[in-house]
């Protein structure tokens, strides 16, 4: 399969509010590791577990349970993701807004769409099947899928599996525009995430708000 031109979207923090679903759910994660005499320690605060939205899951609890066995980090990964399915389905986030408008106008126009995201597989199908959105993608992509290392690694392997010409890299963190750099893609970068000052540097274009993005893809001269 050969796909002429492509937009590979990060999730958290880029279509999805994360921070809605993600804080209550490391709160409740953590207070389950204390209950079970596995973590003695206060839950980090809002920012620090803003702060490694982005990161893949091995960087992730490295630096939330610094010094935690192997054992105590995968039974947090699961409660984890335990946790946010529940919250899902309780509605407590939402895309941000014009995701799914953008994504349809998009698909519409002859765009194939993916998701590359560092997270669990069974989280980002969870999000594109709870929000209605999955049929619009081609493919969703994920650390938790491939057990790749880094972003880079994870595009670099979509774009070869779909033999894809021509990308264009949307997301909010550094790893986003390090991702599309390292892969030959126009970069864009999305500042109502969780960036950083700074941490969008090098992207080509960086946007203020979702629906800005369709000022940025040139999609129509691939229909």
């Amino acid at each position: 399969m050969s796909i002429s031109f492509a937009v590979l979207f990060d999730m958290d923090g880029t279509l999805l509010q994360t921070e809605r679903l993600s804080t209550p759910a490391f709160q409740k994660t953590f207070e389950e590791l204390r209950e079970r005499g596995l973590w003695n320690k206060a839950t980090p605060d809002e920012k620090e577990l803003t702060n490694v939205l982005g990161m893949t899951i091995e960087q992730l609890w490295e630096k939330l349970l610094p010094g935690a066995s192997e054992e105590v980090k995968v039974l947090a990964d699961e409660r984890m993701l335990e946790n946010e399915l529940i919250l899902l389905k309780q509605g407590i986030t939402d895309l941000y807004p014009g995701v799914r408008e953008v994504l349809q106008e998009l698909h519409a126009n002859g765009a194939a769409l993916f998701v590359a995201s560092n997270g669990l597989e069974r989280y980002i199908d969870g999000i594109c099947e709870h929000f209605g959105i999955k049929p619009l993608f081609t493919d969703l992509y994920s650390a938790g899928r491939f057990g790749t290392k880094s972003k880079k690694d994870l595009v670099a392997k979509l774009i070869k599996d779909y033999e894809v010409k021509q990308a264009v890299m949307v997301g909010d963190r550094h790893s986003d525009v390090e991702a599309g750099l390292a892969n030959g893609l126009k970069t864009i970068g999305c500042d109502f995430g969780f960036a950083k000052p700074g941490e969008l540097d090098g992207a080509d274009v960086v946007i203020h708000q979702f629906t800005d993005l369709l000022e940025h893809i040139p999609y129509r001269q691939y229909t």
